[in-house]
């Protein structure tokens, strides 16, 4: 059983939703990047969602791309997150890591290498922008034969076609992306998302986590009412970028206020 199944299937049991926290590798310095996945856990995390870094990040808005533009300039690539996920699970054991990136750095590493690099160093999951479901059968098969869950985004432009083709082969998680644009994004209607949730609910049993333009503890809330998990990425990362080397304590705190937001709904 994978780490991110025993997650979900632990939170389902007691009606609670996870909550998902993403930040750049890398940023503000590699030094702090696993220092900051820990405090992220202590304060509520139940899993880690970790970008990497990449020159052209078409799903991201410039809050996510400034810090992988920092990140990159501090020469962090691929092998360096890896090393990063290795020395987490030093003391981490049961936290899931999941990457999330773009294709290119891992065409270029070679998809068995990162497959097999990623499961030595303890990666559970890989969010591959720019893979689309038509092409990613080869990248499903070998990632999944190294223990990773491939873990798919659908959005509300999303064809019906494309949510099946999507739903036969992810595993782990869905990621539901709540609204139109790049990560960082405003405007969520959250009537909206819950109806879009429930049709997905109605075509498979893996946990929904809800992520883009969550940037608040009261938007957490609401979306925590009908969701598996709430994603926070942006609001995360503009604190990291506004803290520089004060990131961890900062980061703890802000996370923790989401962690209350969500653990006071009762769904």
């Amino acid at each position: 059983m994978s780490r991110l199944h025993e997650v979900f299937t632990s939170l389902r049991s007691c009606k609670r939703c996870a909550l998902v926290p993403y930040i750049t590798a890398g940023d503000p310095s590699p030094e702090l990047t696993v220092p900051l996945m820990q405090a992220l856990v202590k304060a509520g995390a139940d899993v880690i969602e970790l970008g990497v870094p990449f020159s052209d990040p078409m799903a991201d808005g410039p809050v996510i791309q400034r810090a992988g533009e920092r990140s990159l300039a501090k020469g962090v690539g691929l092998r360096h997150v890896l090393q990063m996920v290795k020395h987490f699970r030093q003391d981490d054991q049961v936290t899931p890591v999941v990457l999330m990136g773009y294709a290119n750095p891992i065409e270029a590493l070679g998809i068995e290498q990162f497959a097999s690099l990623s499961g030595q160093a303890g990666v559970d999951g890989v969010i591959t922008v720019d893979y689309p479901p038509e092409e990613a059968g080869r990248f499903v098969q070998v990632i999944q034969r190294a223990g990773i869950d491939p873990i798919f985004l659908l959005s509300p432009t999303t064809a019906a076609d494309r949510i099946e083709l999507i739903l036969k082969q992810a595993a782990g998680f869905i990621y539901y992306v709540s609204l139109r644009g790049v990560t960082g994004s405003s405007n969520l209607d959250i009537d909206d998302v819950r109806s879009q949730i429930e049709t997905i609910r109605s075509r498979t049993s893996l946990p929904i986590g809800v992520g883009f333009g969550i940037r608040d503890p009261e938007h957490a809330a609401q979306v925590a009412q009908f969701a598996d998990a709430v994603i926070i990425g942006s609001r995360l990362v503009a604190e990291v970028e506004a803290a520089g080397d004060d990131a961890v304590p900062r980061l703890a705190e802000l996370l923790e206020q989401f962690r209350r937001a969500v653990d006071e709904v009762a769904r």
